[in-house]
């Protein structure tokens, strides 16, 4: 499947809920959030059914977000059916890792290749703060767990923010030393709360100065359809990723779209364009119909999206604001 800018569209991120089991500063308000309604989630049966279909277009990667997915009841179950269908090549889970501890080989057994892991600090009491109320030792042996269960790659995903924990990137570069995990550093993107913190955002070119990784040349080794660029310093069982949302955007080879817990396409992650699923799955609508209203919605997929015009504009604002 190919949009109009001839990008090969192939990755599709299904979001199974919207529930989670952290309370993150950076993800809602301290009042919380108003969980979708039951009957608004797509049922497993309606997920699978439209992974079949984009199997047809030719999507072959399939990642299972949240919320935090497994939290839902009957994911392991629902993995298992996914990793049956014919042209799904790659099975991925994004985790908070609570709960890998219990569940790492299951999901191995389950048909789930990889996983990556959200962990933005390695101390305990900035996690218990961030997360309100999160446990990090327990995420760390969720980490572990996940290398003894043979998924592979485990990719941990950090979150760099001014002020926060640009003080802990060499503590995450020495875990990428010592063992087979690769981590990520990742910009900031003003997207919900984090829309607030735009004076927090760091600059990969300056993650990479302070780890003094700039001088290193990427390598193209590791496992994964993302936009990631990783280096791979010499004596290193792992690797270090750096994913340059906003600083030096990857919207011209970007292969995703994006399915809503409650069943709306979205094709570009970035932007509120989106096409709702969810009736047509539900009235009757014959898959060949389906699959021309998702072959339609990833047709018209952007061409790039407008974050930076928009933290742009924030921070005229916020001069204007300032005098």
């Amino acid at each position: 499947m190919k949009d109009q800018f001839q990008r090969k569209i192939d990755y599709l991120r299904i979001s199974v809920t919207d529930r989670c089991n952290l309370r993150c500063k950076y993800c809602m308000p301290v009042e919380g959030v108003q969980w979708m309604p039951h009957e608004s989630i797509l049922s497993f049966e309606e997920i699978l059914r439209l992974m079949r279909i984009s199997t047809q277009l030719g999507f072959r990667r399939f990642r299972i977000t949240g919320g935090e997915p497994l939290v839902r009841k009957g994911i392991l179950e629902f993995l298992r059916e996914s990793a049956k269908i014919p042209g799904v090549e790659d099975l991925m889970i994004t985790t908070n890792g609570l709960l890998l501890p219990e569940m790492a080989f299951d999901l191995k057994a389950a048909g789930v290749q990889r996983v990556n892991i959200s962990l933005d600090t390695l101390d305990p009491e900035r996690f218990l703060d961030i997360t309100r109320g999160g446990d990090v030792a327990t995420v760390v042996q969720g980490v572990f767990r996940s290398l003894e269960a043979g998924l592979n790659p485990v990719k941990i995903n950090v979150v760099v923010v001014r002020g926060f924990n640009t003080d802990e990137l060499p503590n995450f570069l020495t875990l990428a030393k010592q063992y087979p995990l690769h981590v990520r550093f990742i910009e900031l993107m003003p997207i919900g709360i984090s829309s607030e913190h735009r004076a927090d955002f760091v600059p990969i070119q300056e993650m990479k100065e302070i780890l003094g990784l700039e001088e290193y040349v990427p390598t193209h080794d590791i496992l994964g359809g993302g936009p990631a660029e990783y280096i791979q310093p010499k004596g290193f069982k792992g690797s270090i990723g750096f994913i340059s949302a906003m600083s030096r955007h990857f919207c011209d080879t970007c292969n995703r779209v994006r399915l809503t817990a409650d069943g709306k396409l979205r094709p570009c992650l970035h932007s509120k364009h989106e096409v709702s699923l969810r009736d047509v799955l539900r009235n009757g609508t014959a898959d060949e119909d389906i699959m021309e209203l998702f072959a339609q919605a990833v047709w018209h997929k952007p061409a790039e999206h407008h974050m930076n015009d928009e933290a742009l504009q924030g921070r005229r604002v916020m001069s204007q604001i300032g005098g």
